[in-house]
């Protein structure tokens, strides 16, 4: 079969939208859950942001997407926190970085519930389960 290069620009832009549709909407059910609007999903930046706070990661983290090398280590760390305050596993983020398209909609539609990031005390995060004074050792 010979394909020009103006059927294969299209395909190739039919599934690029389709892979974004599929993402966004992965992403607005994943807000829901969190207890967040769904709309901020459709919003560049602002749903990197909105990521941030759902993962537990300063908002702030934003920015450091835009410096080389760093952003994919924080691409990973915010993945694999994302995962984990979703109450699945380190390989499920990793999952969530390198194969989105299959792992957002998973996490979206899946049964995992949010289970929010306990805020910082103290300058430590406090692991959940490990609250008051006998368990002053339970800070990561």
């Amino acid at each position: 079969m010979n394909m020009t290069y103006a059927a294969a620009a299209g395909l190739a832009v039919r599934i690029g939208l389709f892979l974004s549709v599929l993402l966004a909407a992965s992403l607005w059910r994943i807000f829901k859950k969190a207890g967040r609007p769904g709309w901020p999903a459709l919003v560049p930046f602002y749903n990197g942001y909105l990521t941030m706070e759902i993962a537990g990661k300063p908002g702030w983290w934003i920015l450091l997407y835009f410096v080389p090398i760093l952003d994919i280590v924080v691409a990973a760390k915010v993945n694999v926190a994302l995962a984990r305050n979703f109450g699945k596993s380190t390989g499920f983020g990793v999952g969530l970085l390198l194969l989105p398209f299959i792992f957002y909609p998973m996490l979206a539609d899946g049964e995992a519930g949010y289970f929010a990031a306990v805020p910082p005390v103290g300058g430590a995060r406090e692991v959940a389960g490990c609250r008051g004074a006998a368990f002053s050792g339970c800070l990561l």
